[in-house]
């Protein structure tokens, strides 16, 4: 037994400098290659979480431009659209002005029409009236002188 703890104390002592060197190795990959590496995937992570938050801060400074394009495309649209409404109003008021005053004129030139035609017969029943009295003269002196002559 004493001789397995000599190979195990010869074993130990022939493993430290692989040891030493080991730790070395360790630490030589801390500084070196470790930290370094650590720092520029943590300025990595920083600028890469910085885009993230510049691109959600620009999608939302998109969006509320793209409402406010929305709010101001929806109040032109009215806009038009009530201007529209008014000048179909106005068209219609004219039409409406229009057409009465052409109502307006045409009763008119009926009730002008209408005094010219009773003017018209007027004069012609006055015409037929003196027609018939010299009509009746003429009736009168035709049917006398016959009657007149056969009491003569």
């Amino acid at each position: 037994m004493q001789e397995i703890i000599n190979q195990v104390g010869h074993l130990l002592l022939g493993s430290v400098p692989t040891l030493v060197l080991f730790i070395l190795l360790v630490l030589a990959y801390q500084f070196l290659v470790q930290g370094p590496l650590s720092k520029t995937l943590a300025e990595r992570r920083a600028r890469t979480t910085g885009a993230v938050e510049e691109a959600h801060k620009a999608i939302a400074a998109a969006e509320a431009k793209t409402a406010e394009y929305g709010d101001k495309l929806r109040h032109a649209r009215a806009d038009v659209f009530r201007v529209r409404e008014q000048r179909l109003q106005q068209w219609s008021q004219e039409r409406d002005l229009a057409l009465d005053k052409a109502r307006k004129a045409a009763a008119q030139h009926v009730l002008e029409a209408k005094l010219g035609l009773e003017d018209e017969a007027a004069g012609s029943r006055k015409t037929l009236m003196a027609g018939a009295d010299q009509l009746a003269e003429q009736v009168v002196r035709a049917v006398m002188p016959a009657t007149a002559g056969g009491t003569r």
